[in-house]
């Protein structure tokens, strides 16, 4: 059979790698794809991105199946569109993507539901805003109310610090966000002490189906210290996630989230993230919810899954979810991210990549911010690679993963050499 993976970054190379597995798969189309997948196993690039003609495109060539990888698809439509024209897709409605592509109206769902979060304001008028702030007091989160890839997101130890976020989310608008035809708002939460930790499952109508626990390391320098980025690397499983807390989780907020979401109109399938806060009594809130797959979670995850995910998916669509049991190595997984020059504010692209080692059964390199250019493989984007290892520690994955990242070599590249500190430090 033959797959469609719409995106073109380290989650959707992950993806294809994946699904590219399943015994019953001939080859893996990824929309429109980066320098890994022109080049992976029974893998090819599509250089399609609009979503009548992909599906055209899944018509003609009678695709059994896609997934969709990152967000700006979904919140556009991608699933309803293909669903009227019979096609078989794997993600949420554009409905259902309301729960990422408005912060403001996921807050407003989680307070109708009894979802525990942070307590929260959205605005739209900027001296409002100022306002609420010099009431609030620092530490607080600023938000812009739609898709910024990631990087949307001020953690505020100051009043300075929010007010300026408000400037540049609010005011100037500086991510070019806004939600639908109302312009551009901010959400601004109290910040959350404690660790957080990345919750995905798999969703059909009500029947859930969890993923490994993971954690993301969302700062650009070591010791959670810089600016906030798309995510610097990834490691799986989360010791936070005890199976106290993978309990509660489950029954706080997952749940209702799901039969919250049926509730009000929108039945929900596909892979629902949601970002926690995990304190030091083990009672989890709500930071975020995302509607796909995390990027770099996705890379461990799948690490460590030993299941087939062809399989897996087609039962969930096939409304067999409940039936479904998933599949894991051991082992942990940890990635880490190598990013380009300038990353994530003024990027420098196009420099030449060399030294990406082979794969192996414990390493593996995604690709995400890559393009093929005559042969020569060069940065195109932000974060441009992701090491992925499977070790029988978080120190010994942590270990392999770096003998990976020490023989990449591009211009200014970037990572952490801390990914997993949290999880050696317990």
């Amino acid at each position: 059979m033959k797959i469609l993976v719409i995106g073109s970054g380290g989650r959707e190379h992950a993806l294809a790698w994946k699904l590219a597995q399943s015994p019953r798969v001939g080859k893996v189309y990824v929309a429109p794809g980066n320098g890994g997948t022109a080049t992976g196993e029974r893998m090819q690039n599509l250089p399609i991105t609009d979503i009548a003609q992909l599906a055209d495109f899944c018509v003609a060539e009678d695709i059994h199946l896609t997934v969709v990888g990152p967000e700006a698809p979904l919140a556009a439509g991608v699933v309803d569109h293909f669903r009227a024209r019979k096609l078989r897709i794997w993600g949420p409605t554009q409905g259902a993507a309301q729960l990422e592509s408005s912060k403001a109206y996921a807050k407003a769902f989680m307070q109708r539901h009894g979802i525990p979060t942070a307590a929260h304001r959205t605005f739209d008028v900027a001296f409002e805003a100022h306002a609420y702030i010099d009431v609030r007091g620092a530490p607080l989160v600023v938000k812009a109310d739609g898709l910024a890839a990631g990087k949307g997101v001020v953690v505020a130890q100051t009043v300075a610090e929010a007010h300026a976020a408000v400037r540049d989310m609010l005011e100037q608008n500086t991510y070019g966000v806004q939600h639908g035809v109302e312009g551009a708002r901010v959400v601004i939460e109290d910040f959350l002490e404690g660790e957080e930790a990345s919750f995905i499952v798999l969703v059909a109508g009500n029947h859930v189906v969890p993923l490994a626990s993971s954690q993301d390391h969302k700062r650009l320098r070591d010791g959670d210290e810089g600016p906030n980025t798309g995510g610097m690397g990834a490691y799986s499983p989360a010791p936070v996630v005890t199976p106290e807390v993978h309990a509660r989780v489950m029954r706080e907020i997952i749940l209702p989230t799901v039969h919250g979401m049926a509730a009000e109109g929108h039945p929900y399938t596909g892979f629902l993230y949601a970002g926690l806060m995990v304190n030091a009594q083990g009672q989890a809130r709500t930071l975020e919810f995302n509607c796909r797959l995390g990027d770099p979670e996705t890379q461990p995850i799948l690490m460590r899954l030993k299941s087939d995910l062809v399989g897996v998916l087609d039962a969930a669509l096939d409304g067999k979810l409940d039936s479904v049991e998933l599949h894991w190595d051991r082992r942990t997984a940890l990635a880490v991210v190598m990013a380009a020059p300038g990353y994530p504010e003024l990027l420098r692209l196009g420099g030449e990549i060399t030294g990406v080692p082979r794969p192996e059964d414990d390493l593996h390199v995604f690709h995400a911010g890559t393009r093929l250019d005559d042969g020569v493989l060069r940065t195109s984007g932000g974060r441009v690679l992701a090491v992925a290892a499977l070790g029988d520690s978080v120190r010994i994955a942590q270990a392999r993963a770096y003998s990976g990242v020490r023989q990449i070599q591009f211009e200014g590249m970037q990572f952490r050499q801390d990914i997993g500190w949290r999880a050696i430090k317990r």
